[in-house]
C-alpha cells in the first residue's frame, strides 16, 4: 500500500514545478492560481461519491479509478495546447486524488489495530512524502534535460505503476457490506455527504490545509525572484518534504501516546511559526529555514489528522469519514491556491500578504484547538452501534 502511495504522489507532483510557467507560454499567466483550485475543485466533489463506494463497493475499486485517471491525465497534457484545454484536463485531474487517497485510508484503517493508528498513518504519510520530495526534483530535471512531453509521460508511466501495484492487494471491505457497483450508488443523500463525527478534524484540516495550496501557488514565483532557477527551482520543495519525513513517524506514535488534540496543538504552532518566516525572507538560507519550519509543523500535523478522523469513525462508515476530512481538506488547500493567485497577481511585492492570510487562518486553528478537549484515541466509535444519523445531527 506505501509502495502504490509513493508512484501515486510522485506521479502529480512531479507536474507542479512546471506547471506555472508552462501555463504563462500557452497566454494564460494570470490564472496560476486556478493549477490547483482546479484540481482540488474535483477532488472535492468527488469525495462524497468515493466514500460511499469505497463504503459498498470496496477499498480497492475505489483506488484503481484514481490512479487510472491520473494515469490518463498525465498522458493527455502534451495535447493542452490552448489555456482552456489544459485547465479543463486539470479540473479532470483532481478525480484522481477524490479517489486514490481515500480508498487508500480506509484499507490502512482495515488493517491496523487502533492503538497504532497514529504509528501507521505516519509510515503512509512518509511514503506519499517522499514522492512529493523526489517528484518537483525530478519532474524541474525531466523538463530540463529532456522535453516538457517527457516528464507528462513520466508521470503517466508512475501512476499506471501504481496501478499495477495494486493489483497485488487484497480486498479489506466485508463482503456482507460489498455491493456490485451500479449507477445508483452515485445517487447521495444528504446524510452521505458528510460525516458528522468527524467535523472536528475536518475544521481543524480546512484551517491548516489552507496555507498548503497558497504555498504550492506562490513557491515556484517566489523561488525565482529569490534566484532559485533550474535545478535548484523545487529546493523549496526538497526542504520542506525532507524536514515533514524527519518528524513523520516520531509524531505519528506521539499522538498514540498523548493524544490527538495535543499533538495538533504544537503542530499548528510550528506551521504558525514557518509561515511567519517566510512572510519576512529576505534571502534563500530564511527562505529555506522557513520551508524545513514550514514541513515540521506539516509532518506533525498530518498524520495525526488521519488517525483523529479515524477514531472517531465508525467501521461501517469510514470510507465517508475519511471523505469528509478530505473535502475539509480539497476545499483548504483550493480556496488557499485561489485567494493566493488572487492576491498575488504576479506583483512581488504582494508575497508576504499571500503567506500573511495563510498565518491568520492557522492561528484560528490554534484558537479551536484550544477550545477542546485533550483526548487520546475515541475506542467507543469502533464498537458503538452506527445509526444512520438523521438531517438535524448532520447540520
Amino acid at each position: 500500500m506505501c509502495w502504490s502511495s509513493f508512484l501515486f504522489f510522485l506521479s502529480f507532483n512531479l507536474l507542479l514545478p512546471e506547471l506555472p510557467e508552462h501555463l504563462t507560454r500557452l497566454g494564460g499567466g494570470e490564472y496560476k492560481g486556478y493549477i490547483i483550485a482546479l484540481f482540488t475543485l474535483t477532488a472535492a466533489f468527488s469525495r462524497p461519491f468515493s466514500g460511499k463506494l469505497a463504503d459498498t463497493v470496496g477499498r480497492i475499486p475505489v483506488m484503481v479509478f484514481g490512479s487510472l485517471v491520473c494515469f490518463v491525465c498525465g498522458f493527455f497534457y502534451p495535447w493542452a495546447l490552448t489555456v482552456t484545454s489544459f485547465l479543463t484536463l486539470r479540473l479532470l485531474h483532481g478525480f484522481s486524488t477524490g479517489f486514490k487517497p481515500t480508498g487508500t485510508a480506509a484499507f490502512i484503517a482495515d488493517i491496523v489495530p487502533m492503538e497504532r493508528r497514529g504509528e501507521a498513518m505516519g509510515l503512509l504519510g512518509v511514503t506519499g512524502a517522499l514522492g512529493m520530495a523526489f517528484g518537483p526534483a525530478f519532474g524541474s530535471w525531466l523538463a530540463q534535460h529532456f522535453s516538457l512531453n517527457t516528464m507528462f509521460y513520466c508521470s503517466s508511466g508512475m501512476a499506471l505503476l501504481s496501478l499495477v501495484v495494486q493489483g497485488t492487494l487484497t480486498e479489506t471491505l466485508p463482503r456482507a457490506q460489498r455491493r456490485r457497483f451500479s449507477w445508483s450508488l452515485l445517487k447521495l443523500s444528504w446524510h452521505e455527504v458528510l460525516e458528522p463525527r468527524v467535523l472536528a478534524p475536518a475544521l481543524v484540516t480546512l484551517l491548516c490545509l489552507f496555507p498548503f495550496g497558497a504555498v504550492l501557488t506562490v513557491i515556484p514565483d517566489q523561488s525565482r525572484l529569490l534566484g532559485l532557477a533550474g535545478p535548484t527551482k523545487g529546493l523549496f520543495y526538497v526542504c520542506y518534504t525532507g524536514a515533514s519525513l524527519s518528524v513523520r513517524l516520531l509524531s505519528g506514535r506521539a499522538s498514540d501516546i498523548h493524544g490527538r488534540i495535543p499533538v495538533l496543538r504544537v503542530s499548528a504552532a510550528i506551521l504558525a511559526l514557518g509561515l511567519g518566516l517566510l512572510v519576512w525572507s529576505p534571502s534563500v538560507p530564511w527562505f529555506l529555514v522557513g520551508a524545513v519550519v514550514f514541513g515540521i509543523g506539516t509532518g506533525l500535523n498530518s498524520p495525526t489528522l488521519y488517525a483523529w478522523t479515524i477514531d472517531l469513525s465508525h467501521p461501517e462508515y469510514r470510507g465517508r469519514a475519511v471523505a469528509t476530512m478530505y473535502i475539509a481538506l480539497e476545499i483548504g488547500i483550493g480556496l488557499g491556491a485561489l485567494l493566493a493567485g488572487w492576491i498575488f497577481a504576479n506583483q512581488p511585492a504582494r508575497l508576504p500578504y499571500v503567506h500573511g492570510v495563510s498565518l491568520l487562518c492557522v492561528l484560528l486553528a490554534i484558537a479551536y484547538l484550544l477550545t477542546l478537549t485533550a483526548t487520546g484515541p475515541v475506542a467507543a466509535a469502533d464498537s458503538a452501534p452506527a445509526p444512520e444519523p438523521s438531517p438535524e445531527e448532520v447540520v
